[in-house]
């Protein structure tokens, strides 16, 4: 709730809804997962999210604000699962369709780490792996980019991984595109796709980025908003 560009922007009003329950009913459609937990701080600001999750019956964790790489450690490891898939909570039209895409591919041939091929729009893709790898991000990870970015040290050091590929269709690979929620613009092009969709919350990533790339002018909203670096 504490987003410094955007103030409480995962319980933002969306189409029908609100951000946060897009992002968790969409992530509940990826075929495959077991549950779906939303790792919040233990700030009191955050007791909202908590609020939120009880009264919808959504499994939550609260840890550290400033240490997400071990506050995804803590929510995985009650449930000790084989696998765990990364979902930011400011992507309202995460694509649900290509995460099952990688669960299946991943279940096919397992391996550490899903490698997503294709350049995407901001805020469709999810990453995917295994819990072991996780815990040894979490032990070897010790840069503060590290502890705030969870994956980070993996792409950094990829030879230490081993990877399983997968493609994105063309369709969807569109990057000058940004469909996520970090400013007020990027909240107004979200409303305003939410609307066009009447606040379908499985509206296909793939007609998203469609209708985005069919109507420029609404695409041009956020294309200015540069993303945060990783220093």
């Amino acid at each position: 709730m504490g987003s410094s560009r955007l103030l409480g922007k995962i319980l933002k009003p969306l189409g029908n809804h609100d951000v946060l329950t897009y992002v968790v009913e969409r992530c509940k459609k990826i075929d495959g997962v077991s549950d779906v937990i939303v790792a919040t701080s233990a700030l009191p600001q955050d007791d909202l999210v908590e609020e939120w999750c009880k009264s919808r019956g959504v499994s939550y964790f609260r840890g550290s604000e400033e240490d997400v790489l071990d506050r995804y450690v803590q929510a995985a490891k009650q449930y000790n699962p084989d696998f765990v898939i990364r979902v930011t909570a400011d992507c309202p039209f995460v694509d649900f369709g290509l995460a099952s895409t990688m669960v299946m591919a991943m279940t096919e041939a397992p391996t550490q780490f899903m490698n997503l091929q294709g350049e995407l729009p901001r805020g469709l893709a999810v990453e995917l792996f295994s819990y072991e790898t996780l815990k040894y991000i979490h032990e070897n990870g010790l840069e503060p980019r590290h502890r705030e970015h969870v994956t980070y040290y993996a792409y950094e050091n990829r030879d230490e991984f081993s990877w399983t590929s997968v493609h994105a269709s063309s369709g969807i690979q569109k990057p000058e595109l940004r469909i996520t929620l970090d400013t007020e613009e990027d909240y107004e092009l979200c409303k305003r796709v939410a609307e066009h969709f009447e606040g379908n919350l499985f509206v296909p990533s793939a007609e998203v980025v469609k209708y985005l790339a069919a109507n420029p002018e609404l695409a041009k909203i956020n294309a200015h908003i540069e993303q945060k670096p990783v220093v």
